[in-house]
């Protein structure tokens, strides 16, 4: 069974030394000479031998002897479930599918039944552990992966709480498997039973059901609260408005039913603007606020997959159970059925006389009502912006660079801590830990890019910052990188009621954990896009997804940063990618020249020239209007909420 291979080996624990060696090199750069001193002092204390640090070392070893992965539990509830923030924008990413031309309502609900019928076929093969094994790609190809989280993706659910969140795992021997979805419509929820007498319902079946569906939500006379709302709060707020809730055995019903279901599917209305990559990714994230589709979410269910009348369509999933590559991977099974797998809207074995789908009903007290307007207000307050656009590619081993130039050519030439998500999926259990692409090697780089003083081979510092990059990447895909073992220290200290050591409340370990430019690499084999937030105040999303011939870029703000720009950060992005181009471009023209019997010191000479001028035009760049780029950005303005 392939949910986790016992043949996966546990994940390793770096030695304390190594991460504290580590851990100084990655800071010193973003850190003032006065700050990195005091930050030295602090690590040679922590990791003084017979000190705390290695006190809280040896913990570690026995808890990674008794567990199948030590750090699972301490990432799991930093990351997500201790996370009070609302999770539209700030939590949930989204896939979004190609525009859908609907000639007519009837069109979105055959797309709709196609694509339930595609869930269901995915779901078996996950249930008779049909599903193959994943290979890791890229650096250390061909080790096999983790499936786990693949079995979280119809099968548990976010429970708010409090303090802290729990994620729900629903397989067990107590109660049945779930045999139904629930579908949103017109703020409205409705049990649809995909399983009726033992019998999977077909397509023709599952277009009958939603067509009621959407006849009785037109059909309710009275007003009906857009509860849905309440999971688009914070996740503290969201839990005491569901105890509220809890008080009435009606809401009880209701929410046990949307907790237990396979997943969701919102139809929406048509949300009035004309369509966009960056409208589509807004109604993704987050329905367009309270007054479009915003109360037809139900944000703590994994998978939420989202049909437009308009033809806007994707899915929105609670990011705590699975990572973006499991995403990724069921989103473009299901695609591929529906194009491959023609509409079976006419088969022979149907069910006769269907019950009608149920409404969940809710007894909405006053107080309800209250919470409701003020995470309607929250909702409708709190905006960002993204650009998703397009480009020619450089450099595939050289694009992680381009959102650290990007920043650096926008804000006053200071190099911030970075987030790049790496895959820990070889390990049991594993999920991801941190690629520090905000290396040395890659801040000289885009000094030398941005400084025409600079007298220096650009292109030699490229490569040294690919290499440092793709040592960091090594180190953290084999489970040596030093986020997820600092989170392990600090988190076992906690557990040991020991007063947290001075190193995790310096400074420096604030300023590397405030990730300004928060990136992630979502590759897709079909045409589909990712989005997410930001994941601080002040930063960026920067979402990117190499293909064979260009890749695609979306980078989301807050609008209420005053620090942020979307619309700059993309002109500064559009801008390294075309300086890189030249450069590489250059240097190839001179390789060719010296390959082809030139004087090699000469040709060294006019390379050195050609890397200036084009240091030159960075920094007139930075003062003169910017040249239009020869790519498409796809949209101007895109608002999403923030908690």
């Amino acid at each position: 069974i392939p949910i986790i291979p016992q043949a996966l080996p546990k994940l390793p624990l770096p030695s304390l030394s190594d991460t504290l060696a580590t851990y100084l090199r990655c800071m010193k750069h973003l850190l003032t000479e006065e700050q990195f001193n005091q930050t030295q002092n602090l690590v040679k204390q922590f990791g003084a031998p017979g000190g705390v640090g290695e006190l809280l070392q040896n913990k570690l070893v026995e808890k990674r002897e008794k567990k199948a992965n030590w750090v699972y539990d301490y990432w799991l509830n930093d990351m997500y479930l201790k996370n009070r923030l609302a999770l539209p924008v700030n939590s949930s990413p989204a896939m979004v599918f190609p525009q859908q031309n609907f000639k007519a309502p009837i069109d979105s609900l055959r797309f709709a039944a196609h694509l339930i019928s595609g869930v269901l076929e995915y779901k078996a093969l996950l249930d008779a552990h049909a599903l193959p094994v994943d290979y890791a790609r890229g650096q250390l190809s061909g080790t096999p992966l983790c499936m786990e989280q693949y079995y979280h993706l119809f099968t548990s659910y976010r429970l708010p709480g409090p303090d802290k969140d729990t994620l729900v795992a629903q397989k067990s021997n107590v109660m049945p498997e779930p045999e139904h979805i629930i579908v949103a419509c017109k703020n409205q929820f409705f049990v649809l039973d995909v399983v009726i007498n033992f019998r999977r319902l077909n397509e023709r079946d599952l277009l009958t059901q939603l067509e009621k569906i959407t006849k009785m939500a037109g059909s309710e006379d009275e007003p009906v609260p857009p509860i849905g709302l309440l999971t688009s709060d914070g996740r503290t707020e969201w839990a005491q408005a569901r105890s509220v809730l809890m008080k009435e055995s009606t809401n009880r019903d209701s929410l046990d039913m949307i907790e237990r279901c396979i997943c969701l599917v919102c139809l929406d209305e048509p949300n009035g603007t004309e369509q966009s990559d960056a409208t589509r990714a807004a109604m993704m994230l987050h329905g367009g606020g309270p007054g479009t589709n915003g109360g037809n979410r139900w944000y703590d269910k994994p998978m939420q997959f989202i049909l437009g009348a308009d033809g806007c369509c994707g899915v929105v999933c609670e990011h705590s159970a699975f990572e973006g590559i499991v995403l990724v991977q069921c989103t473009e099974y299901l695609l591929k059925y529906m194009t491959g797998s023609p509409s079976k809207l006419v088969r022979a074995a149907s069910v006769s006389e269907l019950s009608a789908p149920r409404r969940l009903r809710w007894k909405c007290s006053p107080e309800i009502q209250k919470l409701i307007t003020s995470s309607a207000d929250k909702l409708q307050r709190s905006y960002c912006k993204t650009y998703p656009l397009s480009n020619q590619i450089v450099s595939i081993l050289s694009v992680r660079k381009i959102h650290i130039l990007a920043f650096f050519i926008l804000l006053t030439r200071r190099p911030v801590s970075t987030y790049e998500s790496a895959s820990t999926r070889r390990f049991q259990k594993g999920r991801v830990d941190n690629i520090r692409s905000a290396t040395p090697e890659a801040l000289a780089f885009v000094r030398a890019m941005t400084d025409k003083k600079l007298n220096l081979s650009k292109m030699e510092m490229l490569r040294c910052a690919i290499n440092a990059q793709t040592k960091y990447t090594v180190l953290a895909i084999t489970g040596m990188a030093i986020d997820n073992h600092l989170l392990g220290l600090r988190e076992m200290a906690s557990e040991m009621k020991i007063e947290k050591p001075a190193i995790f409340t310096d400074k420096a370990y604030l300023i590397s954990n405030h990730f300004i430019l928060s990136t992630s690499q979502v590759p897709t084999t079909v045409e589909m896009f990712c989005c997410y937030g930001p994941v601080v105040p002040n930063g960026y999303g920067a979402c990117y997804n190499p293909q064979s011939d260009h890749i695609i870029f979306s980078v989301s703000s807050f609008l209420e940063s005053l620090e942020t720009s979307s619309a700059e950060f993309v002109k500064c992005l559009v801008q390294g990618l075309l300086d890189m181009k030249d450069l590489c471009n250059n240097c190839n023209s001179v390789s060719n020249l010296v390959e082809g019997g030139k004087n090699p010191s000469a040709e060294m000479k006019m390379q050195t020239e050609i890397e200036n001028k084009t240091s030159q035009k960075i920094s007139e760049s930075n003062t003169k209007q910017q040249r239009n780029p020869p790519v498409m950005v796809k949209s101007t303005k895109l608002t999403f909420p923030e908690e």
